[in-house]
Formats: structure tokens, C-alpha cells, sequence
């Protein structure tokens, strides 16, 4: 569908979005500021976006995966465990539609410190 720029503390990592309906609400309303939550390794931060669940929205998720938490609303960064984990894999608090993956590895995520400050804009085209 498209790509994102996420950019926080010196970092600067590409996602590609999903052909999904929350990717679509995504996209028009970029860019996007917020402070990071850091919870285990997900980052997420509040956002203007009312969105209802998908139907394949889901607890258990992918590293790299962005999602959107309809709770918060959130839009989430997964990078590793959260504190619901069953092992190693990352899990939301309660289900997010995934509506992205990060590009390259999204341990680099690891670096971002609660509160800072995280920019997500439209990736220019070309």
C-alpha cells in the first residue's frame, strides 16, 4: 500500500504498510507525533484515530510488526517480549489490528527511551 518513515532519538526506520482498512486511516491522517511508551519491547503512543478491530486483529504478533491498539488508541511498535509474553515472541496487552511491518530489523528500536519524542511521516515516493 504504501511506506512510513518512523523517526525517534537519532533513528530513522522505513515500514511498508498493508492494503488494510487501519493502514488506509493511517495514512490519512500523517504525519504523526507522539511520546513513546516503552512497554517491554513495544513502543506505543496515543494517536487521534478511532478504528473498530479487524477481523484478523490479534494478540499474538511478529517482531517488526506495527499495530494499531483500538484500547488506547495506540499505535504500537513491536520490537521483541512485552510483559504478556509466553516466551520470546511479542504480545499485545489485548488485540491491534496489524497494519504494518518494519523494514530491516526493528530491535534498533531498543535504543528509544520512554517519553521521546517519535514522528511518523508518509515515505516520499521514488
Amino acid at each position: 500500500m504504501g511506506k512510513i518513515m518512523i523517526e525517534a532519538e537519532g533513528l530513522t526506520v522505513a515500514a511498508e504498510l498493508k492494503d488494510t482498512p487501519t493502514a488506509q486511516k493511517i495514512i490519512e491522517i500523517l504525519p504523526l507525533e507522539g511520546s513513546a511508551n516503552v512497554w517491554g519491547e513495544e513502543i506505543y503512543f496515543d494517536i487521534p484515530l478511532q478504528a473498530e478491530l479487524e477481523p484478523d486483529a490479534r494478540e499474538e504478533v511478529d517482531i517488526g510488526d506495527l499495530g494499531y491498539w483500538p484500547a488506547g488508541p495506540a499505535f504500537c511498535i513491536f520490537f521483541g517480549p512485552t510483559p504478556v509474553s509466553r516466551g520470546d515472541q511479542p504480545r499485545a496487552y489485548s488485540p491491534v489490528n496489524v497494519f504494518g511491518k518494519v523494514i530491516g530489523d526493528a530491535k534498533q528500536f531498543k535504543s528509544v527511551p520512554s517519553g521521546a519524542t517519535i514522528y511518523i511521516s508518509l515515505a516520499e515516493k521514488g
